[in-house]
Order: structure tokens, then C-alpha cells, then sequence
């Protein structure tokens, strides 16, 4: 019994020990349920805002191994510049680059830019954007550019544009629905005028005598389904654009546009594309004599409807469409029918997957031309156009894409078309500083070589070009009016360092043609044509810099014609010498 008792006494003498030397820990812990070393299922809540504060671990367990990211199917994205060179250097060409930060921040949508340079130049920009949002996107990008003095005489050559853009999109799963609204208003002068030679006095016109401003509205609501592994994709919008200008001249136009495709399988779609366009076009009778300025205007309806059904089919290595564009244009610029069929047939094989592929084709279609898009290539437009919608067709071409190394893409095709209604931009016998509209009336036959080639490195460097050629074969008109044989553009930008990011453009056109004329022998009548003058190709070379101050503050410097060239896109107007903006932005 001693014995029995003195072991009962140590064993609670133990247990006692062992409870005092385990409540401290158990105190500072939930109480837990018995467990047989099987992990139960459970639900974890992270919330970003606690800070969770662990108890040191008294065991060490295998780190759990997250499985790895699948690779991505890589495709280099990017966009050129749109390929037409300004008719003078005074909006920056260089594009406003965003200097890329070192961690993901905040998307605040929000920045205002301003600056000044030399020929009394103003550049500001105001861009309001809504932030990432999986529901809903909207915002305001205004933009002004001024400069009081040009290349001639002053003010005589001053220019000014400002516009306006206006956007809004809801998305709902894989449909998106917006709209836009734009404003725009270009103020420009017809400075090409003679100036005095050899001893013969030219008055100088003043400029509000020269003066040319243009009017621009748009507005669209459109709404599409572009994903891939849905069986019926969208995409419609319907619009409407108005312009006008400081002769009376203005011109209203009705939009439509869709593309339906349907999935038969995996491999197979059938799709259907549409536009129609209703122009009321508002100006004067053309003349071959001085037209007043209180001549009548006559109104005509421009129509313009085009469809192209085909068949589609992909598979890993081949992918081609079977098709017909049908078209109507109520134009008549030249001997050509209203009525147009063209095949639209396109074959593609991919030798390499994501490396090469080659493609070829044979199709043709309408090109719609209005007086909206005319102005912004070539604002010096005289009154009494004839404006005609052009017939490319048929057409055959052929070319291939390939990507031989990282961030490295080359694009290349040849295409040859006869084309019926391509403008040509020629100064006016009876006005030079004005440009007219004229055509072969027979069928100009067009070679086109096209390359691109862009290399992309890490987002840190990038560098690209893009050259055409093209070959006229005219029946009629003597030489391709302001249309160059060559054309070429380089760009690209480096990010020196994270504060630090620098950007190159340039621009190299061949030689093109106009018309010098001797002086009229009365007043208002048409020139005779002395010869027909060469410009000189064209090198514009532009460059700028951005640097960070701090996340919100930035300032900026970009330099255009640094080549300090006073070349001649259009006959008789030079443009601008070395012209330099320096500024600041904002981000709020």
C-alpha cells in the first residue's frame, strides 16, 4: 500500500509539472479539436487590410510548390504611326510617351500637358480618363496646337488646330457598347502664293484674306462581340460626320457598318461584311474661270453601299476565304460602272507556327472618299471639287509574316491593282495656291511593295520602319500628281533609364510633281503650264525627350525638322524650319 500510494503521489507530481509547463501556450491559442494527423478541409479568407501575425512555427514543413505558369502564346503588338506625313511640322510627330514605372500604380487616367516654342508656338493636352474598371470606360482627350508665325511672311503662314474626343464604353461578358463624339476646328492660310521676281512687285495678301477654316462633327454608337470561341461574332456602329469649310462648302454623311460571323465548327465560319454611306455634299459648280464669291451652290447625293460574303476556314497550318465584294457608288468622276463585283479570295499556310507563315490573294473594293479625310491630308483644297469614291480592283498580292526571334517582326507584300478614280492633287491654272482634284480616265495601274519590320526589346528599346513603293502606270495625266514613288518612316524609343525615356521619328518621301505656270495675260483666266516641277524629296528627322521629376510631374522636349529642311509636300508650300516645344505635364 506504501509503495502503491508513494507512485500515485509522483505520477500527479508529474502531471502537475507538465500542465504548468504547457497552459502558458495553450492560453494564447483557440481551443482545438482532437485531431488524428489527417488535414480537414477548410475555407481561407484573406483580406488585405489585416496584417495576420503567426505564431513561431516549432516545426519545419516542406514549402508547398506552386505548379508553373503555363506559357503564354507570345505576339508582339504594336501599331505604326498613321503613315502620312503632316502637311507641316507643327504637330509633334514624336508621340507623348508614358515613362513606365517600377511597380504597377494606380491607373489615375488623368494628365495635362503644355508647352511653347519658337514661331510663337502653344501645345497643350488635357486627357480624362476613367480608372480600370471590368464594367464600364469613359473619357475626354482635348488637344490645341497654335503658332502664330510660318515659313512665309509671318502670320501669312500661321496655323492652329484644336479637337476634342469624347468616349464611353459598358461592358457586358464578352459584348462591349459605346459611343464617341468628336469636334475639331483647323484654321490655315493659302500662303503658296509668287512672290516678287526679278524686279516685278507682288502685293502681299494679308491673312485674313488667305484664310481657310474647317468645321468637323462626328458621332458614333457601335457595339461588337469580338470573341473567338463565341459561335456568333459582331461588330455594327452607326455614325454620322459633318464638315464644312470658309468657302460655304460642307458635306453631311450617314453611316452604317457591320461584320456578322457565324461558326459551322471548330475550323469553319461564314462571315458578312457591310457599309453604306449617304453623303450630302454641298459646293460649287467646277469652272475654268474666277468663281465669285457669291456663286450658287449645288447639292448632290453621294451613295456608297459594299458587301463581302465568304466562307472561312482555319486549321493549324491553313486558313483561307472564299468570297465575293459587291459594291455601288454613285461617283462619276470617270468612264467607270457604278456597279462593281471583285473576287475576295485569300489563301495563308503557316510553315512555322508563330515563326512564318505566307499568304496570297485576289479581291478588289470600293475606297469611300470624302472631303473629311481629303482636308486632313491636304488642307489647301481649292472649291469645285469633283470628289469620286476610287475603284481598286482586281487586285492580286501576296506576302508573308514572321517572327525569326524574340521581339522581332517582319511584314512584307507586294500588291498590284487597277485602279479607277485615284486622285491626284494638282495646283489650279487659274489659282496656285489651291489644289485641285484630277483623274486618268483611264484605269491607273498600281505596283505597291510594302515592308515593316519592328524590334521590341523587353518594353526598354524598341525601333521600326516601314517603307511602300509605288508605280503608276498612267494613261492620261503626264505625272502622278503629289503622289511620291517612295515612302519611308523610321520611330523608335529607348528608355534610358526609369526617369529617362527618349523617342526618334523620321520621314523619307522621293520627289513628286506639280505644275509651274506663266503669269495669266488677264485677270481670272487660266494659266498656261510652263513645266512640270519636281519637290524635293523629303527628310524630316524628329526627336524628343521625357523626364521624369517626380511620379506626377514630367517635363518634356521635342525637336521637328531638325534636318532644318524647308521642304515641299504640296508645290509652293514650305514648311517650317527647326522647330522646338518645350513643356510640362501633370498627373493627377
Amino acid at each position: 500500500m506504501v509503495r502503491r500510494g508513494a507512485g500515485l503521489v509522483a505520477s500527479l507530481a508529474l502531471a502537475t509539472v507538465l500542465v504548468g509547463a504547457v497552459a502558458p501556450t495553450a492560453s494564447a491559442q483557440p481551443t482545438r479539436p482532437k485531431t488524428t494527423g489527417k488535414i480537414e478541409e477548410a475555407e481561407i479568407e484573406i483580406v488585405k487590410e489585416r496584417v495576420n501575425q503567426l505564431p513561431e512555427a516549432t516545426r519545419n514543413f516542406d514549402k508547398i510548390k506552386l505548379p508553373a505558369v503555363p506559357k503564354a502564346e507570345r505576339k508582339v503588338t504594336y501599331s505604326f504611326p498613321d503613315f502620312r506625313l503632316p502637311t507641316d511640322r507643327l504637330n509633334p510627330s514624336v508621340k507623348v510617351l508614358t515613362i513606365r514605372s517600377e511597380e504597377a500604380s494606380p491607373l489615375t487616367g488623368n494628365f495635362v500637358k503644355a508647352g511653347i516654342g519658337n514661331y510663337g508656338t502653344f501645345y497643350g493636352r488635357g486627357y480624362f480618363h476613367s480608372t480600370r474598371n471590368t464594367d464600364h470606360a469613359y473619357g475626354l482627350d482635348i488637344k490645341h496646337i497654335n503658332s502664330l508665325n510660318g515659313p512665309v511672311d509671318g502670320k501669312n503662314s500661321s496655323v492652329a488646330q484644336s479637337s476634342a474626343h469624347l468616349m464611353g464604353e459598358l461592358y457586358r461578358g464578352t459584348a462591349a457598347f459605346g459611343a464617341t463624339l468628336d469636334f475639331g476646328r483647323e484654321r490655315y492660310n493659302f500662303y503658296g502664293y509668287e512672290k516678287a521676281a526679278n524686279g516685278t512687285p507682288v502685293p502681299t495678301p494679308e491673312a485674313k484674306d488667305i484664310k481657310q477654316v474647317f468645321n468637323r462633327f462626328a458621332v458614333k454608337a457601335y457595339a461588337h462581340n469580338r470573341a473567338p470561341e463565341q459561335v456568333l461574332t459582331y461588330d455594327a456602329g452607326i455614325g454620322y460626320r459633318y464638315w464644312s469649310d470658309s468657302f460655304s462648302a460642307s458635306e453631311s454623311d450617314v453611316q452604317l457598318n457591320a461584320k456578322v460571323g457565324y461558326a459551322l465548327g471548330e475550323t469553319s465560319r461564314v462571315t458578312v461584311a457591310a457599309d453604306v454611306s449617304v453623303i450630302s455634299d454641298k459646293d460649287v459648280a467646277p469652272s475654268r474661270v474666277l468663281v465669285p464669291d457669291n456663286a450658287p451652290q449645288v447639292t448632290r447625293t453621294r451613295s456608297f453601299v459594299q458587301a463581302t460574303p465568304a466562307y472561312e476556314f482555319l486549321n493549324k497550318n491553313i486558313a483561307f476565304s472564299v468570297g465575293a465584294t459587291l459594291g455601288y457608288s454613285s461617283d462619276t468622276a470617270t468612264n467607270v460602272s457604278k456597279a462593281v463585283i471583285y473576287p475576295a479570295v485569300r489563301l495563308g499556310y503557316t510553315i512555322e507556327p508563330e515563326r512564318f507563315m505566307v499568304y496570297a490573294g485576289l479581291g478588289g473594293s470600293l475606297q469611300r472618299v470624302t472631303r473629311y479625310d481629303l482636308t486632313t491630308e491636304n488642307p489647301w483644297l481649292n472649291r469645285g471639287l469633283n470628289v469620286a469614291d476610287t475603284h481598286r480592283g482586281p487586285t492580286i498580292y501576296a506576302g508573308f509574316t514572321s517572327t525569326p526571334a524574340r521581339g522581332l517582326e517582319l511584314n512584307a507584300r507586294a500588291t498590284y491593282a487597277r485602279d479607277r478614280n485615284l486622285y491626284f492633287y494638282l495646283n489650279n491654272a487659274i489659282d496656285p495656291t489651291k489644289f485641285d482634284l484630277v483623274y486618268d480616265q483611264n484605269a491607273t495601274g498600281v505596283l505597291n511593295i510594302h515592308g515593316e519590320l519592328l524590334y521590341n526589346a523587353n518594353e526598354k528599346f524598341r525601333l521600326g520602319t516601314r517603307m511602300d513603293y509605288n508605280n503608276y502606270a498612267l494613261k492620261n495625266l503626264p505625272e502622278p500628281f503629289h503622289r511620291p514613288d517612295f515612302q519611308g518612316s523610321l520611330f523608335g524609343t529607348y528608355n534610358v533609364f526609369d526617369k529617362l525615356i527618349l523617342g526618334l521619328e523620321g520621314y523619307f518621301y522621293s520627289a513628286s510633281y506639280g505644275i509651274s505656270y506663266r503669269a495669266a495675260s488677264t485677270a481670272g483666266a487660266a494659266r498656261v503650264p510652263d513645266f512640270y516641277r519636281a519637290t524635293d524629296p523629303i527628310v524630316d528627322l524628329n526627336l524628343r525627350a521625357d523626364y521624369r521629376i517626380t511620379p506626377k510631374i514630367s517635363i518634356f522636349a521635342m525637336g521637328n525638322n531638325l534636318a532644318n529642311r524647308q521642304y515641299q509636300r504640296f508645290y509652293s508650300y514650305p514648311v517650317k524650319g527647326i522647330n522646338v516645344i518645350g513643356g510640362a505635364s501633370y498627373t493627377f
